[in-house]
């Protein structure tokens, strides 16, 4: 070490005085020289000499020499910057004259060749002016009006970033902006032709002139523009995201997209905007097809269409799914032991008939949930009043309420059916016969309104509170989106019935809440808030207040800052209930939308480490997934806090976090989700591993995925013993089967671009009560596991013709591919399979039509979808 010492020292000090470095310090830089001048070939040794030469000349005293130095170092310039994937050599060559040319340029008199050398500047500073001096700009602005797209795409580029770093500049300053606007006008249009559609939004988002961009936009570039302004809007602060979407609604309809404009009208939710486009329309077919995505979203009574009315009322699903089920070879009934496969055949089994009714009672709802849609079964149908005496008390109102289940959307055959059990002596059983006929009803419409009907003498039944409640919760599923004032005059006066107990007051709330889903309607809200002032904090201690809370945020759904008056009121309420229903409202007002400041917000919330009154807690943790689902990128930093949360939290927010994460990913069954759900699902809290296990229904729900299959059947054989656990897990394997495999829970549809807030309602419902599940679902409220009605959807594409009936074509289905901001035509699926239609949709899965014989009349392949014959395919004798 010290002879290295020795040598080191007397190197650094002789260099510095000049004298011979250390040996071979010398041939090193002889190299060095050597291999630098050897880098240059001939010829660009030539064009580097040329360059020197022309930057002399421009400095001439004589203008007619400046004037063609300075042509011919533009032409230099522009040859090299067209296409610009390193920098270019006549830049790399120029850069040691810059600060020469610079001077030079201040010291000349003003006329035309100052102007040529502001042209040459403004593309040299792209590489050599300072940082945040903003030079390209300033010589720009004071050059010859020469075309700005000349000089290539990565000038333009960086001029556009340098007039938006200006313009906020200027307006801060209060100065006029009017040359960076004319330069404006002339970018745009250069990136519009050339692909560059997104820079082009960014520069006028930058600049506020959103505006222009639709004078540029055409057939040929409207779906990158829209789609492009459609994922921004995601980040854009409320109004700002409302104005974007609208000028999408503009674009769309400029190049006659109603299917598509229709859509983000509905994003938007402004009624008046939906039904302007939807009477728009002169198309019967483009009609129809608007017609089926209002009763996707169950805008029922948006637009009066007499002619189109069947579709609107979705009074078809149910044949249109059972057709899926044919062509799917699905038909037959399943028993819940079909898909139990007898896991703990092998084991002893006097734990699991120790509390034999609380298994006929998971049975119930397993069938319920494989049949669901299907209308028929092998326990209700064929053997109804036998099943039914195998369950207790409020088990036979489940069993009852499950027939409504199995004959989702056929009304008219499913009241016929369910109608035998609405004249029982048994209340229990009358009840479940009402909660089946709202259950029928969701997300249908009947024009003879039978549900208000046969509901609506038993919403004052004073003699039965369980009649009441069904009464009252059925109304809710059945006419669930609708905004129907006479619905609010009947369920009403229940608030001011002060005999009226906390459970008949909280399933008002929620029959509410489900009705007025997103309304804002101020006259519910204030009922509601009376009923919240008035209750003393320990009646609102009870399970079933939580619900109430919930009715007053649905009615909030979506709607941001509308919520704000409603918010500060319910602050004023005391304690842990005031906290809980703050947080409800806020968390219903900024679902889906990503807000990045609401989930910090929960976040806060969840770090305090509260011993005691800490419910509201769970509340903030689920509100975290309801927030962060509307986007991929939310997700998934939710997933990272949710994975701090069970770590740090306390043992309140870990019993919520396994529903929050099933929320987050609702029928999407990822493996990292599901494997997190995995471990939590053998906690030693019994309240965390029963929301794990019911989390990975919910992942799971509809998808029938074997590996969450396995591990519920591995989860079954591990608790046989516990009851409460094992019927927690059939629940969960009910969900995971639902429909066969063919019904999806999830809120988002067409593409993941709208949320169906009635969606969102119905598992909200379910995981509030999941919140206390000893007091709930495993105690007498098991019957709010129906809510999910109101979300079940099937999951499916079919295609029909211009009479509506199903036609059979070859689609590719694959995984979707994000295009945003993509130039050319990019691929929107990939490692897809041909199928014939009707198909299956997976939770990431995106199809594209496989033949040219027809064209959809949308352009999204999702749900049904109406073909019309190509007039120019090819004749099929043409065809191999």
């Amino acid at each position: 070490m010290s002879s290295e010492k020795e040598v080191k020292k007397p190197a650094a000090s002789d260099s510095s005085k000049g004298k011979e470095p250390v040996k071979g310090e010398k041939s090193d830089n002889k190299k060095n020289k050597k291999n630098v001048e050897d880098e240059l070939s001939a010829e660009d040794q030539q064009l580097k000499e040329n360059l020197e030469l022309l930057v002399e000349r421009a400095q001439d005293g004589k203008p007619g020499v400046q004037k063609e130095a300075l042509q011919a170092l533009k032409t230099q310039i522009r040859d090299s910057t067209t296409s610009m994937t390193s920098v270019p050599k006549p830049l790399k060559f120029l850069r040691p004259h810059y600060p020469a040319l610079v001077k030079y340029y201040d010291d000349m008199m003003d006329g035309d060749n100052k102007k040529f050398l502001a042209d040459v500047l403004s593309v040299l500073a792209m590489t050599m002016g300072k940082e945040g001096d903003r030079e390209s700009l300033k010589y720009k602005l004071v050059a010859s009006s020469e075309s700005v797209g000349s000089w290539g795409h990565e000038y333009v580029r960086h001029l556009s970033s340098e007039i938006s770093a200006e313009y906020e500049q200027r307006k801060q300053e209060n100065k006029p902006v009017d040359d960076l606007m004319r330069m404006v006008d002339e970018i745009v249009p250069f990136d519009m032709e050339h692909n560059a559609e997104p820079e082009a939004c960014d520069l006028l988002l930058e600049v506020g002139q959103l505006e222009k961009i639709s004078k540029h936009v055409d057939e040929n570039n409207y779906t990158r523009v829209c789609l492009y302004l459609m994922n921004t809007s995601i980040y854009q602060p409320e109004p700002e995201d409302v104005k974007i979407l609208k000028l999408c609604v503009d674009l769309y309809r400029k190049v006659k997209q109603y299917p598509e404009a229709f859509r983000v009208a509905i994003r938007i939710g402004d009624e008046t905007l939906i039904k302007d486009i939807y009477e728009s329309v002169d198309d019967p077919l483009v009609k129809k097809q608007l017609g089926f995505g209002l009763a996707r979203q169950r805008l029922f009574n948006t637009v009066e269409d007499e002619v189109n009315a069947d579709v609107i009322n979705h009074t078809q699903l149910s044949e249109n799914f059972l057709n899926l089920a044919r062509d799917l070879d699905i038909e037959e009934a399943k028993l819940p032991e079909d898909i139990y496969k007898n896991a703990s055949s092998d084991r002893p089994s006097f734990g699991a008939n120790v509390d034999s009714a609380k298994q006929n009672l998971a049975s119930t709802f397993v069938n319920a949930f494989l049949n669901a849609g299907f209308g028929k079964d092998k326990l209700m149908t064929e053997q109804g009043n036998q099943w039914l005496y195998k369950n207790k008390e409020h088990g036979m109102m489940s069993a009852a309420a499950s027939l409504g289940m199995i004959l989702q959307w056929d009304v008219d055959n499913g009241l016929s059916m369910i109608d035998k059990f609405v004249h029982s002596t048994e209340d229990y059983v009358k009840a479940g016969s009402l909660l089946a006929i709202g259950i029928v009803n969701s997300g249908v419409k009947n024009e003879f309104d039978p549900a208000l009907a046969l509901l609506s003498e038993h919403v004052d039944n004073q003699k039965s509170a369980t009649i009441r409640m069904s009464a009252i919760l059925s109304l809710g599923y059945a006419y669930a989106g609708t905004n129907r004032r006479d619905i609010a005059d009947l369920i009403l006066p229940v608030f001011e019935d002060t005999a009226a107990s906390m459970e008949v007051l909280s399933h008002a709330s929620l029959a509410l809440g489900l009705t007025f889903t997103s309304s804002c309607d101020g006259e519910i809200a204030q009922a509601i808030m009376t009923v919240l002032i008035e209750k003393d904090e320990t009646t609102l201690t009870s399970p079933y207040a939580r619900f109430l809370y919930l009715g007053l945020g649905l009615l909030f759904l979506g709607k941001q800052g509308a919520a704000d008056l409603t918010l500060e009121a319910v602050k004023t309420l005391p304690g842990v209930a005031g906290q809980s229903a703050t947080l409800t409202v806020e968390i219903c007002a900024y679902a889906g939308t990503g807000n990045v400041l609401k989930v910090q917000r929960m976040i806060h919330v969840c770090s305090d480490h509260l011993e005691e009154n800490n419910a509201h807690q769970a509340i903030a943790a689920l509100g975290i997934s309801l927030i962060g689902m509307g986007e991929e990128l939310g997700s998934e930093m939710c997933l990272r806090v949710f994975d701090h949360l069970l770590q740090y939290g306390e043992p309140v927010i870990r019993r919520a976090v396994p529903l929050a994460l099933g929320l987050l990913s609702v029928s999407n069954p990822r493996i990292q989700v599901m494997d997190t759900l995995s471990k939590l699902s053998h906690d030693h809290d019994a309240d965390v591993a029963q929301s794990a296990i019911l989390g990975l229904g919910f992942i799971g729900a509809g998808s029938n995925n074997a590996r969450a299959a396995g591990m519920l059947r591995a989860l079954a054989q591990y608790y046989y013993k516990e009851a409460n656990h094992l019927f927690v897990v059939r629940i969960a394997q009910g969900l995971l089967h639902m429909g066969k495999g063919t019904i999806s829970l999830s809120p988002f549809h067409s593409d993941k671009m709208l949320m169906s807030g009635v969606g969102v309602g119905g598992l909200l419902i379910v995981l509030y009560s999941c919140l206390d599940l000893k007091n709930l679902l495993l105690s007498k409220a098991h019957y709010l596991l129906y809510s999910l009605c109101c979300s079940m959807f099937p999951r499916m594409l079919m295609t029909l013709d211009e009479d509506l009936k199903p036609l059979a074509v070859p689609v590719r289905v694959g995984q979707a591919v994000d295009v945003v901001g993509q130039a050319g035509k990019p691929k929107t699926i990939t490692g897809f399979q041909t199928h014939t239609t009707p198909v299956l949709l997976g939770s990431s899965d995106r199809a594209e039509l496989a033949t040219d014989d027809y064209i959809p009349v949308t352009s999204l392949l999702e749900g049904f979808v109406i073909l019309k014959p190509n007039p120019n395919a090819p004749p099929p004798s043409t065809k191999k």
